[in-house]
């Protein structure tokens, strides 16, 4: 017997009376409540107040930072925009990589579902950038996830750590798909809001683009995947539009759950309905589930709806219409049909035994009309529900703490003289957790799935071959510094941008375009505003300046527990392409007798280092200067020396310095060095503890092969790139020697850096 509620708030009443509702309770602001009855000219219906209260959410319409995400489409050349096939404003940007090819990526959030519930927030938000992925008709190829938790030692951050990690490796491996990178961060900041940001990466050709829209007035409109649930009603949308309070988020929608092998079906089904032809038009139903497929689809195509909620297969018949229109069920998708290929799209979808049900149809008119039977329960724009909602222009103040933190520099805190000192400090900054071998964590991933990864962890990048036939390839870095990002929010999104920029240089590929994550603390506190600002100026004048486009990405706000802000994370993702992934340089070095040269120069920049955080727990001053005109030519150089094949293995220097670049390019492969230190000390007027650990920007540690010495310095000295010989590779020695410090042995060395995730989390 059905359950299907009887009692049904419509258009009809909405227009009779006019009764107290529960928009606060829904996440609204009492000012919006009201702009929504003026639009409407009424009071809303249930249905519709629940459809504007997930879509006007701060995690849906980005009310508080539009006015500030502008400029990532102001700030650009032509030049810039000339392999840009889509930019913002879609699920995902499509970037022209040649040969007739597209890749699309985007990196978002899951930050408060993971903390909740780490397990399914971690998978489910694999699953819907996976989906963002399918939407614009690509094939998904690869995944990533940039994590940041709590203290190591508080004992909730192994319950985070555990359940994000195991959702994060069962939902990927068993879609199949590689993870070949990212990020692992610990800090105290993250306690009760650890940040769980997810990257996607797709292929196809340009032909198979396909766009989020329903633009056809008699085009039908059909739900397909698994059937809907209560899960996950109002969940993101909701829980990602508050802060959390000490003993948790004020509100706790349920978090969605995954099905994978749902998931998986769902994008071979897709794939084939896309190669069919018999699909104008697609979304996917992640964030305010039915609310924001059917409002966005109609905006983008400058149309309307009529649809059938009745029609939806649920998992539960006793949802509420409202419910239905909330609910944030997984692996389900909305596709735009023309009439004359339904045939066709029930053969495919029947044939993949994926489930499906016609709502609705497309209508020349400017409204979404959504009926429970025979009675009217929606009646809107579209528009006003997608895209003109709430637009913000939040207060701006610089933080009272900012001045203080910044003049409490490094360069007051004691540095160690003897040699023996010295070597404890890179012992215990290697074996320290954000240093430490991540392999605990990432060996729960499939790196090799699908037979195209050709780097990925511990490498700097990870790559991805896209052409068997040609060895076309993409690169994929992200890089977040929030200790940087304290201390100067528009230095340290830059700062960000240059290390994933460098990233995918070294690995011989050309950085192409940006994706970005950008989490932040509560949009209602003004010293989170400022950093907002800062931190989107920063970035949007560094793109520029390095000639690299945002082709989208998320805004994450409410990160937070109480009034504490976590400190301001925008995690920049950047694609490159490499012409034949056999020219790939690794991180590490593999031959014996190579020279190895230090590209770049190096300062006296310790402010936000590891080494300040590790050995003396500080954090203060500004962070390390950006030269991104440094950092454009050091990747032309990479560039041009991988094509002749010159370099054998490049590192970049970033957190832990020099010390922890060599420790990591020995450990890649278990191969050797003399290293000696010298004339870096001379040349750049340092003493050792800044020649080991300064955190300079801009810096590469590359081995050559002695036949080549010649004409490699010969590049750099062309392309205006500071060079010195500081070692050469020892195979045979199994240790690093640095001369007038320490000898360590690789065996010794390994086991402690292997060892310290492993036994804070067992």
């Amino acid at each position: 017997m059905s359950k299907r509620p009887t009692i049904v708030d419509t258009v009809s009443d909405a227009i009779a009376k006019d009764k107290e509702q529960p928009w606060k309770e829904l996440g609204l602001k009492q000012d919006e409540y009201q702009e929504i009855k003026t639009i409407l000219g009424r009071r809303p219906t249930s249905s519709e107040l629940a459809m504007y209260s997930v879509m006007w959410s701060e995690h849906c319409s980005y009310k508080s930072s539009k006015i500030y995400l502008r400029q990532f489409g102001e700030k650009v050349t032509p030049e810039m925009k000339k392999d840009l096939m889509v930019g913002m404003g879609e699920n995902a940007g499509v970037v022209d990589i040649g040969e007739g090819l597209a890749v699309t990526f985007k990196v978002e959030s899951h930050n408060h579902p993971s903390y909740i519930e780490p397990f399914q927030g971690a998978a489910t938000g694999v699953g819907g950038i996976v989906r963002d992925i399918l939407t614009m008709g690509a094939r998904p190829i690869a995944v990533m996830d940039q994590l940041r938790f709590g203290a190591p030692s508080d004992p909730d951050t192994a319950r985070v750590v555990h359940g994000v990690t195991s959702g994060i490796s069962f939902y990927g491996n068993c879609l199949g798909l590689p993870n070949i990178g990212g990020e692992t961060v610990f800090d105290k900041v993250y306690q009760g809001n650890p940040l769980v940001n997810a990257l996607a990466v797709g292929v196809m050709k340009h032909e198979d683009l396909k766009l989020a829209k329903a633009s056809n007035p008699g085009d039908l409109v059909i739900l397909f995947g698994a059937r809907t649930g209560g899960d996950g009603i109002g969940g993101v949308s909701v829980l990602a539009s508050e802060t959390f309070d000490s003993t948790g988020p004020t509100k706790r929608p349920a978090v969605q759950v995954g099905d994978p092998f749902a998931e998986k079906v769902l994008i071979e089904c897709c794939l084939e309905l896309f190669y069919a032809g018999v699909v104008a038009g697609i979304q996917d139903l992640g964030g305010a589930g039915i609310s924001c497929a059917t409002s966005e689809l109609a905006s983008n195509g400058g149309k309307g709806m009529k649809v059938q909620l009745q029609n939806v297969l649920l998992r539960d018949d006793s949802l509420t219409p409202e419910e239905i229109l909330m609910s944030e069920s997984q692996e389900r998708m909305m596709a735009i049909v023309p009439t004359k290929d339904l045939l066709a799209f029930e053969e495919i979808v029947t044939k993949w035994e994926v489930e499906y049900s016609v709502l609705g149809e497309v209508i020349d008119e400017d409204r979404l009309y959504i009926n429970w039977g025979e009675q009217e329960i929606v009646n809107v724009p579209p528009r006003t529900v997608a895209h003109d909602g709430p637009v913000y222009h939040r207060p701006v103040e610089y933080p009272k703490y900012q001045d203080a933190l910044n003049v409490n520099s490094s360069s007051s805190l004691p540095r160690a003289k003897e040699p023996t000192e010295l070597a404890k400090q890179i012992l215990a900054i290697v074996t320290s957790p954000n240093q430490a071998d991540k392999s605990w964590i990432t060996a729960q991933y499939d790196r090799y799935v699908m037979g195209n990864t050709a780097l990925s962890m511990p490498d700097d990048a990870g790559m991805i071959r896209v052409s068997e036939e040609t060895g076309l390839g993409i690169t994929l870095a992200t890089d977040a510094n929030g200790k940087y990002c304290q201390l100067d929010p528009y230095h340290g999104a830059q700062l960000a941008l240059a290390e994933a920029y460098r990233n995918v240089a070294v690995t011989g590929a050309k950085p192409k375009a940006v994706t970005n994550c950008l989490n932040f603390g509560s949009p209602e506190n003004p010293e989170v505003m400022w950093q907002f600002k800062e931190a989107t100026a920063g970035l949007a004048d560094a793109c520029m300046e390095l000639g690299i486009p945002v082709t989208g990405g998320n805004v994450s706000f409410y990160n937070q527990t109480g009034d504490v802000a976590i400190y301001p994370t925008p995690v920049v993702g950047v694609l490159g392409v490499i012409d034949n992934v056999a020219r790939r340089i690794p991180s590490g070095w593999q031959d014996d007798g190579n020279n190895i040269y230090l590209l770049g120069a190096t300062k006296d920049e310790l402010d936000g280092s590891a080494w300040a955080e590790t050995i003396h727990q500080h954090l203060g001053g500004k962070p390390p200067v950006v030269d991104l005109a440094s950092e454009r030519k050091l990747a032309d150089l990479i560039h041009g020396a991988a094509i002749q094949g010159m370099i054998e293995a490049a590192h970049d220097i970033s957190e832990g310095g020099i010390a922890i670049a060599i420790v990591e390019a020995a450990l890649r492969f278990n191969v050797g060095a003399r290293i000696w230190l010298d004339e870096v000390l001379e040349r750049d007027n340092l003493d050792l503890t800044a020649a080991l650990f300064s955190e300079s920007q801009a810096r590469v540690i590359v081995s050559v092969g002695r036949e080549d010495d010649v004409k490699f310095q010969a590049l750099c000295e062309a392309r205006g790139v500071s060079v010195l010989r500081i070692g050469v590779t020892d195979k045979a020695s199994g240790s690093i020697e640095i001369k007038d410090l320490a000898s360590f042995e690789l065996n010794e060395v390994r086991k402690g850096w292997a060892n310290t995730l492993p036994e804070l989390f067992g």
